[in-house]
């Protein structure tokens, strides 16, 4: 639901740099195989396995268990105004390879940031499907929130109770500290409850598509499922706007 316009006010181009559970940490979690060389074994031990994402050796050593991968799944809707309790939900987005525009530096191309989008009240998580973890590619930009202003729409749109300041995430997106990250088909990300984030962002082939499989909290009032705002540069031509410079794709080594 577009809840307000959002100015830009000074142009910004960002270079996306690789998605990283350290440097995503601020706005939520990648969710990715830690030890993608150690594989299932009969003979494995627990004492080889990373301790630190609660490893367990499970099915009779035919698999790896990681328990402790990301932090837990939230669900912040008893804190929502209309007091509607929500349900997990399971969706599927089908997002297909967005268009780039041309750069002059030498990357695949620049992507314009037009909208952010935030969810108040749960967290969301986007797991590529059947996606290549080798070429498949997406785009995960994320901004910080300013501090809560009664005054915006957003704000008077999300009360909540005076003096209660545990709502993450209450303020207008901060389009100074916006950061953007390229993913790969072998990470899922979970962006943190009230994260602002720009929709999904598949890279590719004009007519191909990246299918993600999608777990989040929902009540159906649509300004506590999902806000949106709008970024106006003013005038066409020659408006400020926020831009992301894409790096091309990784080589494939030759056999």
């Amino acid at each position: 639901m577009i809840v307000q316009t959002v100015p830009i006010r000074h142009p910004l181009t960002l270079a996306a740099e690789p998605l990283t559970p350290s440097s995503f940490a601020p706005f939520g979690a990648v969710l990715a195989n830690p030890a993608p060389a150690t594989l299932p074994s009969v003979t494995l031990s627990a004492s080889s396995l990373p301790p630190s994402v609660g490893a367990v050796v499970a099915n009779q050593g035919t698999a790896i268990q990681y328990r402790a991968l990301a932090p837990p799944l939230r669900d912040l809707y008893a804190q929502a105004a209309s007091a509607r309790p929500s349900t997990p939900r399971t969706t599927m987005f089908v997002c297909g390879a967005r268009e780039l525009l041309p750069s002059e530096s030498g990357s695949a191309g620049l992507f314009e940031v037009k909208v952010l989008e935030r969810h108040p009240f749960t967290t969301q998580t986007f797991v590529p499907l059947g996606a290549s973890a080798a070429s498949s590619r997406y785009l995960v930009i994320v901004a910080p929130s300013l501090a809560p202003d009664a005054s915006s729409a957003v704000e008077k749109q999300l009360p909540v109770p005076e003096g209660d300041d545990s709502l993450p995430g209450r303020g207008m997106p901060d389009l100074s500290r916006l950061r953007a990250f390229v993913a790969t088909g072998a990470q899922a990300v979970t962006y943190g409850a009230g994260t602002w984030h720009a929709p999904m962002a598949a890279l590719g082939p004009a007519g191909t598509a990246i299918d993600f499989v999608v777990v989040q909290f929902a009540n159906d009032v649509p300004v506590e499922d999902c806000q949106e705002v709008v970024l106006e540069g003013g005038k066409e031509g020659d408006a400020p706007r926020i831009v992301v410079r894409v790096p091309g794709p990784p080589k494939m080594s030759k056999l």
